[in-house]
């Protein structure tokens, strides 16, 4: 039959796609277990395998969700999974999607945090652990100038990056706030039209020849399940959002707002709304909070976890779930410390996840009817210009409390600034950091040889007594 003869598929007859839901289940899976580097080596794999090889969705359609993705707060890789899921199998497609991208990280943190909790005064664990406190501040500084170099566009761009560094660490200004100004002040300027907010951003595509929406099993219709409809909507966030919050009101009811249950849930529930821009941009936050507000870290502990979270598949927030874990470890109270740590870290998963299918299921039917938006594509270069000051704030951050044994609280403004006692400064560690820094920058290694040669390299100076 001619193919000129053949009716072309519209918006009220998409074609089906004839996409197996076990093969997509298996592909999910390998997504998933090839889910190391953050999100931009995330989102580089699911373009690879969606896109390229599999060419199940297109380009402009990838994209399209992805920059919706970035607008929310919560880890957009994982949630680029869990849309691109439900297009392609509905809601059970997302579902599967979602949990898969995260189940191996939650399982290799776990099984790491035990190890932890039972042999962290031990020499060679504690070696590993100097070593990848090194290697990951170089993975932080790499996030900044990566992230700076798409998002810093103009002096604009920049202005914003530093306004929002210095709101920070100078005068402590809560994280959610500079985001949401920066949310804001990219907003206005869209709807303005000013052309520092006009040059788009993401994390873009892994390059080569784009694939046409047109050239693809999904096809460049909307999908009939994909048509906004206000009832499941509704239907499915009132399901999600009771996932979500009855567990939280349950433990608040139960043990009081300050037992450490009730403060994981309530803590991390909260952190689940703000954390626009990724995880490095929120994990100076929780480092702080955990450390000096709610007792659950030690200083430098933080940097443990971030070794554990990219040195394992999944989203890098996964590394929450060892905060979590840390916290009912050492709080909890009529329960043995490892139970009571296994359900802090499952705790912490649940109220840090569950939200992600609520933000994707809840928006994305509506989203998808969209194909360009000026003032919300402005927002998001606006929240991704601050989100490098808040990277830059974080490998401060973890720069003095991993360099250095002693750092003094002085009185600044209507808070402290964290400095340094400069006598303190650990050799070890501060050679083991350059080493790391100049393996990423100038010889261009990747994150997993440098994050595995850095945690060799610890063991061996803790044996020998250098560090």
């Amino acid at each position: 039959m001619d193919a000129s003869a053949m009716p072309h598929p519209t918006a009220s007859s998409p074609r089906e796609h004839g996409i197996p839901f076990g093969e997509a289940v298996r592909v999910w899976a390998k997504i998933a277990a090839l889910s190391f580097g953050g999100p931009a080596g995330q989102i580089a794999v699911m373009h690879r395998i969606l896109v390229e090889e599999k060419r199940w969705i297109g380009e402009a359609r990838f994209l399209h969700a992805l920059n919706y993705c970035m607008l929310l707060p919560g880890p957009e890789a994982q949630q680029l999974a869990i849309y691109i899921g439900w297009l392609l199998h509905r809601t059970k497609g997302g579902l599967i999607a979602g949990v898969l991208f995260v189940l191996p990280g939650f399982l290799a943190i776990m099984a790491l945090s035990w190890v932890y909790a039972l042999l962290g005064n031990v020499r060679v664990v504690e070696g590993l652990f100097f070593g990848l406190k090194a290697a990951v501040l170089a993975v932080v500084l790499q996030a900044v100038v990566r992230i700076g170099s798409r998002a810093l566009k103009n002096n604009v761009m920049r202005g914003l990056a530093a306004v929002a560094f210095v709101a920070l660490f100078l005068f402590s200004v809560p994280f959610p706030l500079v985001i949401l100004a920066a949310g804001f002040v990219g907003y206005a300027g869209g709807r303005a039209r000013h052309p520092a907010f006009l040059g788009g951003s993401g994390h873009g595509s892994a390059g080569g020849k784009p694939v046409p929406d047109a050239e693809t099993a999904l096809g460049e219709h909307i999908p009939e399940h994909a048509r906004p409809n206000l009832r499941w909507s509704l239907r499915i966030s009132g399901v999600l959002l009771a996932l979500w919050i009855t567990p939280v009101l349950a433990l608040v009811a139960a043990l009081g707002p300050h037992n450490v249950f009730s403060e994981i849930a309530l803590f991390f529930s909260k952190m689940a709304v703000v954390t626009f821009g990724g995880a490095y941009a929120v994990l100076a936050y929780v480092a702080q909070q955990g450390v000096e507000h709610y007792g659950w870290l030690r200083p430098g502990e933080m940097l443990d976890g971030l070794g554990m979270a990219e040195t394992t598949p999944g989203p890098l927030i996964m590394v929450t779930q060892f905060v979590g874990f840390m916290g009912a470890f050492r709080q909890a109270t009529g329960l043995p410390p490892l139970v009571a740590a296994t359900l802090g870290g499952v705790l912490t998963t649940w109220v840090t996840f569950v939200p992600c299918f609520l933000w994707i299921f809840a928006g994305a039917p509506f989203v998808e009817r969209l194909r360009s938006n000026v003032a919300l594509s402005a927002a998001l270069a606006a929240i991704s210009a601050a989100v490098v000051g808040v990277i830059l704030n974080l490998a401060v951050w973890f720069a003095l409390h991993s360099l250095f044994a002693r750092v003094a609280k002085v009185p600044f403004a209507n808070g402290t600034l964290d400095v340094p006692v400069l006598a303190s400064l650990n050799p070890a560690a501060l050679l083991l950091t350059i080493g790391a820094v100049i393996a990423m920058f100038r010889f261009k290694v990747g994150v997993l040889p440098v994050l595995g040669a850095s945690a060799a390299a610890g063991v061996a100076l803790r044996l020998s007594g250098l560090a």
